[in-house]
């Protein structure tokens, strides 16, 4: 029966909802997530929004757990069932698309009998939600990728894939932060510096939403190597 409340460990403990990847579940988690937030509860640490579910880490020793769980079983049943989505930032980012950063591309486009012109326009026209950070510093999961796109994972991961590598696994799209294994489908590569581990400030926060724009190999080296947080320094609301 879901929503459910639930420990997770000695410090942390989650409501966790449908079992779906839906805008409609990410809204109830954001909207719990903030509810809690707001309070500036003495004892919680840190709050981890997921796709179905956001955990709350508390230190135990600041913390009346008891009365936390009441308080969260009563956001959970005063919950609207629909939320409408809050509006946060967009970050349009740019993305050469070509076979020697896009180690995939060519692949990706047999797969779906499509051409890399087409692979490359469905794919930098949608508007992409993040569900969730995680798996790397900075790691956004991406979801609303066009049904076209959609591709299993690599069936043998790569040991080494570049940082800012533009990506497809199954039903979401994302980027690698930094270098890592990994087996998504590389189809492109950002040229900007997506987390900087001496400035480990993210800018990006589940509810926000991404969206990729091309650039050619000039505007790729023009490019190289700017920090994502400087690239995006001006607040960009819609």
């Amino acid at each position: 029966m879901y929503p459910r409340i639930f420990f997770s460990g000695d410090t942390s403990i989650n409501v966790e909802f449908d079992n779906v990847i839906s805008e409609k579940v990410n809204n109830q988690i954001l909207e719990i997530a903030e509810i809690v937030a707001s309070q500036h509860i003495i004892g919680i640490i840190d709050i981890v929004p997921a796709y179905r579910e956001v955990t709350f880490v508390f230190n135990p020793l600041l913390i009346n757990i008891e009365k936390f769980q009441e308080f969260l079983q009563k956001q959970v049943v005063n919950l609207p069932k629909n939320l409408n989505t809050k509006i946060g930032k967009i970050f349009d980012v740019p993305v050469l698309y070509n076979q020697t950063v896009g180690l995939d591309l060519l692949e990706v486009a047999d797969y779906h009998n499509l051409s890399v012109e087409e692979i490359i326009k469905i794919h930098s026209d949608k508007e992409y939600r993040i569900y969730m950070l995680g798996f790397l510093p900075g790691f956004a999961y991406l979801g609303g990728l066009d049904s076209r796109l959609h591709t299993p994972r690599k069936d043998t991961p790569r040991l080494q894939i570049p940082a800012g590598s533009i990506a497809i696994g199954g039903e979401q799209t994302g980027c690698y932060p930094v270098e890592s294994p990994g087996g998504w489908q590389i189809i492109g590569r950002t040229p900007l510096m997506m987390f900087n581990p001496n400035h480990p400030e993210i800018k990006l926060h589940a509810g926000d939403k991404m969206k990729f724009y091309s650039i050619n190999e000039s505007e790729y080296s023009r490019l190289s190597d700017i920090s994502f947080n400087d690239y995006f320094a001006e607040e960009i609301m819609v």
